[in-house]
């Protein structure tokens, strides 16, 4: 599971900075999900370890980042729909994507985490 969150996190990385040079460079919050990305990036990195222990802590160190991130996504989601008159199209882009992203990784994390659980009761 950390190889499929390094690949998340260069995903993450990629909307980022996408969505930076897409909305002109003049938005430094379009790198939201670069940071997100970085973050997961580098616990995604610890987490590649024989030590099952550190593998777990740092795991779940990235799903909580994940669901945190996707939970605050969603909340400035609504509010951006509810608030702007016109909301930017690449901005609002960018969000639904990040939000779909973490989603899927957190998802993905918990199957994981129940197949290894069941794992260890066999």
């Amino acid at each position: 599971m950390a190889k499929v969150t390094l690949l998340f996190a260069a995903l993450l990385i990629a909307l980022g900075l996408a969505g930076f040079l897409g909305t002109g460079s003049q938005h430094p919050t379009a790198l939201i999900p670069t940071w997100i990305g970085l973050a997961l990036g580098i616990f995604g990195a610890l987490a590649i370890s024989p030590s099952e222990g550190r593998r777990k802590l740092f795991m779940h160190v990235n799903v909580t980042i994940a669901l945190l991130g996707f939970i605050g996504t969603v909340v400035e989601i609504i509010r951006s729909s509810l608030l702007a008159k016109a909301p930017d199209t690449i901005a609002m882009a960018s969000k639904y994507s990040l939000a779909i992203l973490l989603l899927i990784y957190v998802i993905l994390c918990v199957r994981s985490f129940i197949a290894a659980r069941r794992a260890r009761k066999i």
